[in-house]
């Protein structure tokens, strides 16, 4: 081959290289994540794996992009939990169908997705590589994955990079696990996830509205005077509590609902410690809050079981000051859902500032205002959040 053809040759070689790498480019867009690393994700996106309690998915669904899950991370996903207990006349009361928000709205999709990581366990790798996904979105900082200074966290994000799939890391203060709650990340996940799907503007708009909903709280009871202020406590009415010998577990000072308690609705944590411990029935009487919320449980409970006859002279049971917040199955982060519970706990320690809000019409505007649903959806959701006391107290 003579020296021109060869040139030719080469210069031809060149352009194809030019040409194909400019292709595969174009096929391929950089999004950084929330650790602050620049990863290369298909610019049609297909096929995605979710480690998460929710808040993925329910943006997703907002998104429209819920379709392309196929597969998922967060048991609590799968959660439908019925609650019975006994009442001193003898009689039993029953909580069912409690179901997570997301699943409700992709069911029956989302019961057919492979669960790859159970309560306790790792992530089943096997089964991830086997789905083939395009891209791995990881929720740092819910159930399945505490925190980035977690050694198993870790391990699972260089395992995932090793099968060769592109790890997307979401990591906020929504979740219960951060020594200093704020929801404003939440605003900062939603937005990075739509910068996934290129949807940027849609996302926004979400971030915005929840924003929106929690301002309106926090205007209303912003001059509220010291003398005022309401003590609030987050109370687990839990029978794996009760079986160690106490009452229930109340919520400290490091919890986003003491976030919403102190610096949304200007009230405060009857609770002043950090941490989510057991607490006996003397240690709740010494508290004697004005409110008690109650978390995957209903006010009943605390009026009515026998195992709670010892507590009835707690201010909050005397003055029929017990409300429930709505169903989140393993309450581990805050999902689409956290302005309900920060609506709830305001109209319970502040009834007169919110007197013209009826939380069982509002819920339904919520509903359908952030997953675009019709009402009788949305009285579904309201249901299966078990809200309907709500709608039974006129609430």
């Amino acid at each position: 081959m003579d020296d021109l053809r060869l040139g030719r040759w080469m210069l031809a070689i060149a352009c194809l290289c030019l040409i194909l790498g400019a292709g595969s480019a174009d096929e391929y867009r950089t999004v950084t994540d929330m650790r602050g690393k620049d990863i290369q994700i298909p610019a049609d996106i297909e096929r995605v794996v979710t480690i998460d309690d929710g808040l993925i998915e329910g943006v997703m669904f907002v998104l429209g992009e819920e379709d392309k899950i196929v597969g998922i991370g967060g048991c609590g996903l799968h959660e439908i939990t019925n609650r019975t207990y006994p009442t001193v006349s003898g009689e039993t009361y029953e909580l069912r169908g409690g179901m997570p928000t997301v699943t409700c709205l992709m069911s029956p999709g989302i019961w057919d997705l492979p669960l790859l990581k159970e309560q306790g366990s790792g992530i089943n790798y096997e089964m991830l590589a086997g789905l083939d996904p395009d891209l791995v979105v990881l929720h740092v900082g819910s159930c399945p994955l505490p925190s980035m200074e977690d050694e198993g966290v870790q391990k699972a994000i260089q395992t995932i990079e090793a099968l060769g799939i592109p790890v997307f890391v979401i990591e906020g203060e929504g979740s219960l696990r951060f020594d200093e709650p704020d929801f404003s990340t939440i605003s900062d996940e939603i937005r990075t996830i739509g910068q996934i799907f290129g949807k940027e503007d849609e996302a926004i708009e979400l971030a915005d509205y929840l924003e929106s909903e929690v301002e309106f709280v926090k205007e209303r009871t912003n001059d509220m005077l010291d003398a005022e202020k309401q003590n609030v406590l987050i109370f687990g009415a839990l029978s794996s509590a009760r079986n160690a010998g106490g009452a229930g577990i109340v919520r400290g000072t490091d919890r986003p609902d003491s976030y919403v308690i102190e610096e949304i609705i200007h009230a405060k944590n009857a609770f002043q410690s950090p941490g989510s411990p057991i607490v006996s029935a003397e240690q709740l009487l010494a508290l004697d809050p004005d409110v008690i919320l109650l978390t995957t449980s209903n006010a009943e409970e605390l009026y009515s079981a026998p195992y709670y006859q010892n507590i009835g002279e707690l201010s909050a049971i005397k003055n029929r000051r017990v409300y429930a917040l709505p169903y989140t199955s393993w309450n581990c982060a805050k999902r689409l859902e956290y302005p309900i519970d920060v609506m709830v706990i305001a109209k319970a320690a502040y009834p007169d500032q919110f007197a013209d809000i009826k939380v069982h019409d509002w819920v339904l505007e919520f509903y359908q205002n952030v997953y675009g649903v019709d009402e009788e959806t949305a009285i579904g959701l309201r249901s299966a959040q078990w809200l309907d006391w709500t709608v039974e107290e006129d609430f």
